[in-house]
């Protein structure tokens, strides 16, 4: 087929909701829309576990260091399902990770802000894992067959650091008057980031429109993050914070909450590489990447010795 009957055919069993496997023809721009979510997504598991990664030997009991280790583990095997994933498009880990580098491929604004209390621990498993997963489980029904099938192991083990992070939240809320006023704190700080997550209006984001034509994505950065709200705002009523939104109500003829203003100002300066910690996520994965040069290269050469001893 010319590839204008290949494009109608792509078309119609995305249509049909059949799943795109790598060996089926694709369109161009459908293979680089999809690396560049799946590669975002991958580098912000890898970066999201720094601000985490920092309170692994601060964290209050033995029991919430080992919980934060495991959530920290599954978060580094999330951007190797993701890396892997990936990789079925016809592009390299390597080239993903220059990309990362070099500043031509994004992750979430979200990891840029710091954790600076242990209740941030707790507001990032609620807040960032919790808007994770809503964005996410629509990705297990997304057109891309590996990236779907990633999604489902991801989507159970982000539950469980949802969990963990609202359980921290409940047990300060639930504390001293300092432990409640450091919950509601990290809540004032992370909240509005966590709408970022989303993205920019539907009517301003670049990709939006065509991934959801091919069905990449499954619902728009604003139905998601209308969702996210109106699971969250009483979630922090049953502990008793408060949503820093003055703006915040309950809209009966919608059904939904209406929240205020998103400053996407800042949103720009960060994802622009000037948030509070850009500079400093990016050199610790440079840092890392240089001092694991050694294991790539182990690997390598084991490798191509295994491949030596069976072409003989």
């Amino acid at each position: 087929m010319d590839e204008a009957a290949e494009l109608l055919a792509f078309e119609a069993k995305v249509a049909r909701e059949e799943r795109i496997e790598p060996k089926d023809w694709m369109p161009d721009a459908y293979r680089k829309n999809l690396i560049r979510q799946m590669s975002q997504h991958a580098h912000s598991e890898v970066i999201g576990m720094q601000p985490e990664g920092n309170w692994l030997t601060r964290a209050p009991t033995l029991r919430r260091k080992a919980i934060l280790l495991a959530k920290v583990q599954d978060e580094g095997g999330h951007g190797l399902y993701l890396y892997g994933a990936t990789e079925t498009l016809g592009i390299t880990r390597e080239e993903l990770i220059d990309a990362l580098h070099e500043g031509r491929a994004k992750y979430a604004s979200i990891f840029n802000y710091p954790s600076l209390t242990w209740a941030d621990i707790g507001a990032i498993g609620w807040l960032v894992d919790g808007a994770a997963i809503v964005n996410q489980i629509s990705l297990q029904r997304t057109s891309y067959g590996p990236y779907a099938r990633a999604m489902v192991r991801i989507c159970k083990e982000e539950s469980f650091h949802q969990r963990q992070g609202y359980e921290i939240m409940l047990t300060l809320a639930r504390g001293s008057a300092e432990q409640k006023a450091m919950a509601q704190d990290a809540l004032n700080r992370w909240w509005w980031p966590s709408l970022m997550m989303f993205g920019p209006h539907d009517a301003e984001s670049a990709h939006s429109a065509q991934s959801m034509r091919w069905k990449i994505k499954r619902q728009s950065n604003d139905e998601l993050r209308q969702k996210f709200v109106d699971q969250t705002v009483p979630q922090a009523d049953f502990i008793g914070l408060a949503i820093p939104d003055p703006q915040l109500k309950f809209n009966a003829d919608r059904g939904h909450y209406d929240f205020g203003p998103i400053d996407w100002d800042e949103f720009q300066r960060v994802v622009a590489g000037n948030g509070p910690c850009n500079r400093e996520r990016l050199a610790n994965h440079l840092t890392a990447h240089r001092e694991g040069e050694w294991v790539r290269e182990a690997m390598a050469a084991h490798d191509a010795k295994r491949r030596a001893r069976s072409a003989a």
